[in-house]
């Protein structure tokens, strides 16, 4: 295993494990984090993940791994990889299960004060209006013609049936709608596990969460972004659904034989992978497109019911119940986009897994109104705690990929926190505390106790103070909703 003494410090927040570490490594890989930080990380697998996908053929520039890493399927959560598109590799491992698992934003002119009387009822009915839990279904059941026009046109299919605003999919990353998402390239047993699912939380760390705005570090972009001082704020969490669980368990199984046929050779199996161009690759491109639509789409959902229940409890007895979309990022996906590597732009396939993108200020792809002060990004705490905004700046798109942290970052498994915590205490000292808590499983409750997370207020800290991301706004939570 990687030991404190193979890394080689940079500064206080930058760390380094040269190429010449192992000999197959085709790039070094680079680790922010703290002093404090950095001996957790020693304590799983999550370096020796990313010394093996430093290996994997077409590799750009370098490994990144962010402070908020653990142990992950093949790559760590947290990692960031560059792969030259199109002849280098792409990797499920290195996107993860839950592809395009993100975070939206609302934010509102909603003071504290008037809504504190409604706070229990609201809680209610964001449980009743946004289905939650393993393998529930929504409120819609699509045909597959249907379900394969989500997979193709992700947030655009919300917007052309009602259910989102043009301001929605314009403050979405790429508008919620990756091009070359082909449905075909999905089997029957994915589409069928999405048929039902589309504006659906699911479970594990997914959540819905009424957060209020305490603090503002950035004025100006705080305004930019809508958020006051105050004023309530609504978090959604959630992904692919079980659509992209089996899109990705079908692609590993196929990639198996795409590593033998061009003779790939890898330290860990769970990195299987194929070449972008090979039939194997541009399939499993394709299939990951279709998930990452479903996902931006499925958000949208929740955000629409999100906002009758809103309409349902406080119509009448605030002066505006209307949310509004700051931003809605993705933090498992692989992305073709244009870096400079070593000097020239180059195409690649940025493979983010627990990692949310966070172009800069003048990024063409970021809305209008953002490009002046950089992209949002959105970096939820464990339950129970603070959440951050932050904005991405000209220093992530040199040294990250363009990428951030994307939470606090587990620190013990969801095994190891319900031996360890008792789902119906945690519910207790949540309450006490003032928040609002609905859950469908207490057992569920206990695997995202704060215990089982680290600080993220280290991680922000470490990202911000390495210059990475600048602080926006600090969220505390009044309400969270859980399956």
């Amino acid at each position: 295993m990687v030991a404190l003494n193979d890394l080689k410090q940079i500064n206080d927040f930058e760390w380094k494990i040269p190429q010449t570490y192992r000999d197959d490594m085709r790039v070094p890989v680079r680790i922010f984090a703290s002093q404090a930080l950095i001996r957790d990380v020693v304590r799983d697998k999550s370096l020796d993940q990313a010394v093996n996908a430093a290996t994997l053929p077409g590799l750009a520039g370098r490994v990144v791994v962010m402070p908020d890493m653990h142990q992950g399927y093949g790559f760590p959560i947290g990692g960031v990889a560059a792969t030259r598109y199109p002849e280098g590799v792409i990797s499920p491992g290195g996107i993860g299960y839950d592809i395009n698992c993100g975070v939206r934003l609302l934010a509102s002119q909603i003071p504290h004060k008037e809504a504190k009387p409604h706070l229990n009822a609201l809680a209610s009915a964001l449980h009743q209006h946004c289905p939650s839990g393993l393998g529930k279904g929504s409120k819609l059941n699509l045909s597959i013609s249907e379900l394969e026009e989500v997979c193709r046109d992700g947030s655009k299919w919300a917007l052309k049936n009602g259910y989102a605003t043009k301001s929605d999919v314009r403050r979405t990353e790429d508008e919620g709608s990756l091009p070359g998402a082909n449905p075909s390239k999905l089997s029957q047993r994915a589409k069928n596990r999405g048929r039902s699912q589309v504006g659906s939380l699911g479970s594990g760390n997914h959540f819905i969460e009424i957060d209020l705005v305490t603090e503002i570090f950035d004025e100006k972009a705080a305004q930019v972004m809508g958020l006051r001082k105050g004023h309530l704020a609504l978090q959604i969490h959630s992904g692919s659904r079980g659509l992209g669980h089996q899109v990705c368990s079908d692609y590993v199984r196929r990639l198996q034989g795409a590593v033998q046929r061009y003779g790939i050779h890898l330290p860990d199996r769970e990195l299987v992978c194929a070449p972008m161009d090979s039939p194997e690759g541009e399939d499993y491109l394709s299939a990951m497109r279709c998930a990452a639509n479903y996902a931006f789409a499925n958000r949208q959902m929740l955000a629409h019911f999100a906002r009758r229940a809103f309409e349902q409890v406080l119509a009448g007895k605030v002066g505006s119940w209307r949310l509004h979309q700051v931003y809605d990022v993705a933090h498992n996906i692989g992305k073709i986009e244009t870096h400079n590597v070593d000097g020239i732009p180059t195409e690649v396939c940025v493979h983010r897994k627990g990692a949310t993108r966070a172009f800069g200020p003048g990024a063409e792809d970021l809305p209008g109104e953002y490009r002046a002060i950089g992209q949002p990004v959105l970096v939820p705490g464990s339950m129970g705690t603070s959440s951050w905004v932050l904005r991405g700046t000209e220093e992530s798109m040199k040294r990250t990929w363009a990428s951030s942290c994307h939470g606090a970052g587990r620190t013990m498994s969801r095994t190891q926190a319900k031996k360890t915590v008792w789902g119906e205490d945690l519910r207790k000292e949540l309450e006490s505390d003032g928040i609002h808590i609905r859950a469908r499983s207490m057992a569920g409750l206990a695997e995202e106790a704060p215990v089982a997370y680290k600080d993220v207020n280290v991680v922000v800290d470490t990202i911000s103070q390495a210059g990475i991301a600048t602080k926006v706004a600090l969220l505390k939570p009044l309400a969270v909703v859980k399956g």
